[in-house]
């Protein structure tokens, strides 16, 4: 249940960044998905390999720390993007009334 929470502020937090580089937020919150389930799955299968057990909670912090670690990724490659400029307002052109 904690996990699915932690999601859901990681993708919201994710689409937030996406939204201000001017990229759709929803592909990016769907990529933050896919990485968080994916680096779960590559860090049990790891720690299956290197810990040779199938305890369950001897498995899940290897998991965690892969997903984490693939929020942390996604994070800096949308980072590195340019932010999109936003117009601003300008006065000039604009008559003055005292």
């Amino acid at each position: 249940m904690l996990e699915i929470i932690a999601l859901i502020f990681l993708t919201r937090n994710i689409g937030n960044l996406a939204e201000r580089k001017g990229l759709k937020k929803g592909w990016w919150k769907f990529y933050t998905v896919i990485g968080w389930f994916g680096g779960e799955i590559i860090g049990i299968v790891l720690s299956i390999m290197i810990f040779q057990t199938e305890e369950t909670l001897a498995l899940l912090p290897l998991g965690y720390a892969f997903a984490i670690g693939s929020y942390f990724i996604l994070k800096a490659v949308l980072s590195k993007k340019p932010d999109v400029e936003t117009p601003a307002f300008e006065f000039e052109g604009q008559n003055q009334q005292p």
